[in-house]
C-alpha cells in the first residue's frame, strides 16, 4: 500500500462529503507522514514503513474498539467504522498455518535444535509486517514443544 493511495482515497472521500471516512483516512495519512518525518524521509516514505505505520494504527483502533463500553453504542459504531476503514489499507497478515509452513520450509535446521530464542531471532526480521509477533511466538512455541 502506498501513501499516495491513502491520500487519493482521502480526497475522494472529501469530494463525496463522506466525513467519517475522510477523518479515518486523514488520521491514517498523518500517522504515516509522521512516521516518515520521524525516520528522516519526509517525501519518499518506503512501503515497509507505510505498512508498519498502518499496522500500528490498526492496533490502536482495535484497542480503542475493545476498551469502549458496550453501553456507548454510537461511539462503538464509530470506532468499528474507523477500524474497518483502516483494515482496508493494512497488509494481509499471515495465518498460523502459513507461519508454520514458512518456518518449517525455511528454518528446519533451527527447529531441530528446539531453541525458541534462536528461531525467533531469525524469523522475526523476515516476517516483520507480514505476521503478528504474538502469533509467530505461539507457532514457534508449538514447534519447539
Amino acid at each position: 500500500m502506498t501513501l499516495e493511495k491513502v491520500h487519493d482515497d482521502m480526497i475522494a472521500a472529501m469530494k463525496n462529503r463522506d466525513k467519517p471516512r475522510k477523518e479515518a483516512l486523514a488520521t491514517l495519512y498523518s500517522a504515516v507522514k509522521k512516521a516518515g518525518i520521524d525516520a528522516g524521509c519526509r517525501d519518499n516514505i518506503p512501503e515497509d514503513m507505510v505498512a508498519t505505520a498502518l499496522i500500528k494504527e490498526q492496533r490502536a483502533a482495535k484497542e480503542q474498539l475493545d476498551t469502549c463500553p458496550d453501553e456507548r453504542t454510537e461511539l462503538k459504531a464509530e470506532y468499528q467504522f474507523r477500524y474497518d476503514v483502516i483494515s482496508e489499507y493494512c497488509p494481509q497478515m499471515m495465518s498460523a498455518e502459513d507461519i508454520e509452513k514458512y518456518i518449517s520450509d525455511n528454518h528446519a535446521d533451527l527447529i531441530a535444535g528446539k531453541n525458541k530464542g534462536m528461531i525467533m531471532k531469525s524469523v522475526m526480521p523476515e516476517l516483520k509486517g507480514k505476521a503478528d509477533g504474538k502469533l509467530i511466538n505461539q507457532v514457534v512455541a508449538k514447534l519447539c514443544s
